[in-house]
């Protein structure tokens, strides 16, 4: 992991990106039953790489990206004490690069560029059943502050 580097990312690295986008899609299709079986998807990873209001991270490990993530600032809620937050997404590692604190840099990374464009609260989402995940947001301070429910039947 000597070789690791935190960046931002390019157009020329949108191909890997979208195909992170599939895999979160693939692993969250197990998560929820809700999801459309053809082909979806979340982010216009593209915009958010030319957006001044957004920055995508990549991990990049001896030249091969093996790590993404975004932030984007966004209005929150009209009732909320803050008029803008950071949203954080397109969190991904590729397996065999797992468990290596990777994600934990970028979300890092990630925070440090919002804050100065002057972000003080950062959101993100997470399905209740993913545990792999939620622990490595809790490590880095997230708690649950919203629990979207839905009925099954």
């Amino acid at each position: 992991m000597n070789d690791l580097l935190i960046r931002v990312a390019v157009q020329a690295d949108l191909p890997i990106l979208k195909e992170f986008e599939q895999d979160i899609i693939a692993t969250e299709r197990s998560l929820n039953d809700c999801l459309k079986s053809e082909y979806i998807h979340y982010y216009d990873i593209g915009a958010l790489i030319n957006s001044e209001k957004s920055c995508v991270m990549v991990a990049e490990n001896n030249g091969t990206i093996v790590g993404s993530g975004y932030a984007r600032i966004k209005e929150s809620k009209v009732y909320l004490r803050h008029k803008l937050h950071a949203y954080l997404g397109l969190m991904y590692v590729v397996p065999s690069h797992r468990g290596q604190g990777i994600n934990q840099l970028v979300i890092q990374t990630l925070i440090k560029w919002a804050k100065t464009q002057g972000m003080q609260d950062f959101y993100l989402e997470a399905y209740a059943n993913n545990l792999p995940a939620l622990k490595a947001y809790e490590k880095l301070g997230f708690r649950a502050s919203l629990i979207e429910m839905k009925l099954f039947q």
